[in-house]
């Protein structure tokens, strides 16, 4: 029984398991909606006859595999997908520099322009964006510049900037449009001087300088270069007091006032001319000013009127206005301020930062690096998302590269005609806007075309709209839709039939289980308006309890075929044993009269008594009562002299052999193979060796019963010494053959040592070669002298 409560546990365990990693089963959804909300693996099975007896509704929802494998039928399961729908799909315009001339509005950067997007919660929607950067697309630049008094040499070159300009751009694009605007700071104190001579002429000495002013739109953007020209000619240069500028008030008010500007729906550039830094959010407290910046267009008459009142944006809230108006800075400014606009780039996207010589006399070359730098990056941007969508981009940019996470949103080195794709997902969690559509939009950052996506949100299941209000399946407190009760406020149950002031809880299965693992009522009952009634057994002696039905009185543990051995009852699948009894079955007495020894000890008190049998905790006892100990030193000795005074008539009991050792039955063998072995004797049987009075062995067994002696069996010969001449003539013949052995060794090592050295000398002597013949180099010590005129006589 153990066991099976084991495997029914590793069972519960392992169901566990499986719905930790399961959300459709963690949602514990009510109905049909809240059960597709839970996840895009999730549905709802709608058949009436698919829960079995004690299942909570939320076992209704489970992953599509799940419940085709538990028994409902394909058809009978609400699982609705979503689905995404083109509604405006213009391919993106193919044009080239000196073609058709096409308005602004005409020309298409971005594909598809508009899509209805149908999403359900975890199921992700995912489509293409393609990006083709237009040729010959029109241009509006609005060049925005610092007038105070440090500025008055860049002013000279920038007179004729607009000529210049529309040249160089004429490379670029046949539609372009320039404007211009100055800026000097707020017309307050410390800013600039406010004394009225200053307010006149802020400038030192004889210099003649223009009032100070916050920001001035001096030109509307124009395709007229002579008449930029002409204007910014009639410019005159202020002067304020402190280093940084008022240049943040400038930007937003040409961000805001399109109108006024005159921006189009093109590609919007804004130069931002200066050489000093900037004021921003709170720097207006110095001049009293605490009112934020409300981001709005305050120009009356191309003056901006609320420098005054309003205090500096945050760069935060630039970013934003720039954005929304898709307008793309240039920041050209000096060397030496050029780290701190650096910066400011990194926070404004879509911009770029110039180094601008000390009198301006490279800006047109600054401008014409920096719109190529922006115009050959796209990065996207969505508008603000609805509580629980989320949106991932995944880019395919030039030469195969692919990004993802934030890189994903961005392709850079785009040139004209380059076309990229956008592979864009978005996914909604739950039932975002209480199911109510939404609209988002995407577009690259500096551009105004954009792509409208409706979002629409599946919150509910088709079988709902169906559903039957006061249904009798329901006792006519729900509404029976999609298989199941949906039950009105103040009922609850399977079928509505409770009220929830009689409940703690609204799932009443909730409070039938025992815990989050445990089946409802242990299986052994049902669930009736949150408590558990126990159900009958067809042996009316046999029955369930507990609050949870998770008790019996027929599953304890049996011995002998008896329900806790006969010995107990069974309470709760645990048997409670009558007295002198114990165990999981009741079947171990407590009874210690068998583990008696001859002592009146407990198993001798070398061990102790469990269910009346002795269990020796000394190994080298043994024996019903632990008091045999056949392998403990001495007990062959104990029973020696007895042996040998019967058997020999030796021994120091020789003479009292008849009174002390006749308490064993002697029997005598005439070898050891003849001893009885432990399997041949009714009785314990124990081997001895002991060593006679003339030194030699002898060998017996003996046998126990009830720890008394009754039989020895004895080898009565004794083994004859060894034969010492054999040995020693052994010994002797051993010596002298190996000593012969090593002289002939020695002897035929020395022969073949001196027939190799024989040979080796023969050989020499054939390999030297005598010349016999006269060497021309001798000389000999005798000279021998003839006289001609010796004739031999005397």
């Amino acid at each position: 029984m153990r066991r099976h409560e084991g495997l029914n546990m590793l069972l519960t365990l392992q169901g566990l398991c499986c719905r930790l990693g399961n959300e459709c089963i963690i949602a514990s959804a009510k109905h049909c909606g809240e059960c597709i909300q839970a996840g895009a693996k999730c549905g709802w099975c709608k058949d009436p006859a698919f829960l079995k007896q004690g299942e909570a509704v939320s076992t209704r929802c489970d992953e599509l595999q799940s419940l085709v494998k538990r028994g409902c039928n394909v058809d009978m399961i609400e699982s609705p997908k979503g689905e995404r729908k083109i509604l405006r799909n213009k391919p993106v315009t193919n044009r080239k520099k000196g073609g058709e001339k096409l308005q602004p509005h005409e020309i298409t950067q971005i594909q598809p322009q508009k899509l209805n997007l149908t999403l359900r919660s975890g199921e992700p929607q995912t489509f293409d964006l393609k990006f083709k950067r237009a040729e010959d697309y029109p241009i509006d630049l609005y060049y925005l510049m610092d007038l105070s008094y440090s500025m008055k040499d860049d002013l000279e070159n920038v007179k004729n900037l607009g000529t210049s300009l529309m040249q160089k751009m004429s490379k670029i694009t046949s539609d372009f449009q320039i404007g211009f605007g100055s800026f000097v700071e707020k017309t307050v104190m410390p800013y600039i001087s406010t004394t009225p001579a200053k307010l006149l002429n802020p400038c030192t000495g004889d210099q003649n300088c223009t009032s100070p002013f916050s920001y001035r739109n001096v030109l509307n953007l124009t395709s007229d270069g002579k008449q930029f020209n002409t204007l910014v000619g009639q410019q005159q240069i202020s002067g304020n007091l402190d280093s940084p500028e008022g240049g943040f008030d400038a930007i937003m008010q040409v961000a805001v006032c399109g109108n006024l500007i005159g921006w189009r729906d093109v590609t919007r550039l804004l130069v931002f001319s200066t050489d000093a830094g900037f004021h921003f959010a709170g720097d207006g407290k110095l001049g009293g000013i605490v009112l934020p910046n409300d981001g709005k267009c305050h120009l009356e008459d191309n003056v901006y009127t609320m420098s005054h009142y309003y205090d500096y944006p945050s760069i935060a809230h630039l970013v934003q206005k720039l954005s929304d108006n898709n307008i793309q800075t240039i920041f050209a400014v000096t060397e030496e301020f050029q780290p701190v606009y650096q910066e400011l780039k990194n926070l404004i996207p879509k911009s770029a930062v110039g180094t601008l010589s000390a009198n301006s006399s490279n800006v047109i070359n600054l401008i014409i690096d920096a719109y190529n730098s922006l115009s050959s990056e796209v990065i996207l941007e969505n508008s603000k998302l609805p509580s629980g969508v989320t949106i991932t981009y995944t880019s395919r940019c030039k030469n195969g590269v692919v990004n993802g996470g934030e890189n994903g949103r961005k392709c850079s080195n785009i040139s004209i005609g380059d076309e990229v794709t956008f592979s864009i997902s978005v996914t909604s969690k739950g039932c975002p806007n209480e199911g109510m559509s939404d609209t988002i939009k995407i577009k690259p950052l500096g551009f105004t075309e954009e792509l409208e996506i409706t979002l629409n949100f599946i919150c509910g299941c088709d079988c709902q709209k169906v559903g039957i209000n006061k249904s009798p399946l329901c006792h006519s407190n729900g509404t029976y839709e999609c298989g199941d009760c949906r039950c009105e406020d103040g009922h609850v149950g399977r079928e509505c039939e409770c009220s929830s002031n009689d409940v703690a809880t609204e799932d009443m299965d909730r409070t039938c289980r025992k815990d989050n693992t445990t089946d409802i009522c242990s299986n052994s009952g049902d669930c009736v308006c949150g408590t558990c009634e126990c159900k009958n057994r067809d042996n009316p002696e046999e029955r369930y309890s507990g609050q949870f039905c998770e008790c019996d009185n027929f599953s304890c543990d049996r011995s002998g075929n008896k329900l806790c051995g006969g010995h107990g009852r069974c309470e709760c699948r645990v048997c409670v044993c009558d007295l002198m009894w114990a165990g999981s079955a009741c079947d171990c007495s407590l009874d210690n009269t068998t583990c008696m020894a001859s002592n009146k000890q407990i198993c001798n008190g070398r061990g102790t008594c469990d269910c009346g049998i002795c269990k020796c905790t000394d190994p080298k006892f043994q024996g019903p009562t632990c008091e045999i100990c056949p392998t403990c030193p001495g007990v062959c000795t104990e029973h020696k002299e007895c042996v040998q005074c019967r058997t020999f008539g030796t021994g120091e009991k020789k003479d009292t052999c008849e009174k002390d050792c006749s308490y064993f039955t002697l029997i005598k063998v005439k070898d050891r193979d003849k001893l009885p072995q432990p399997n041949d004797a009714a009785y314990p049987v124990m081997h001895c060796k002991e060593r006679d009075a003339n030194d030699c062995w002898f060998y017996y067994t003996y046998a126990v019963n009830n720890n008394t002696v009754k039989e020895v069996h004895v080898v009565d010969n004794c083994p004859a010494g060894p034969d010492i001449i054999p040995i020693v003539a052994g010994v002797v013949a051993g010596i002298v053959l190996i000593g012969l052995a090593l002289l002939l060794i020695w002897k035929l090592l020395m022969i073949i040592h001196d027939r190799r050295e024989f040979a080796k000398f023969e050989k020499e002597k054939m390999n030297a070669k005598w010349d016999t013949g006269e060497n021309p180099i001798y000389k000999s010590a005798v000279t021998t002298v003839v006289n001609p005129k010796y004739e031999g006589k005397c």
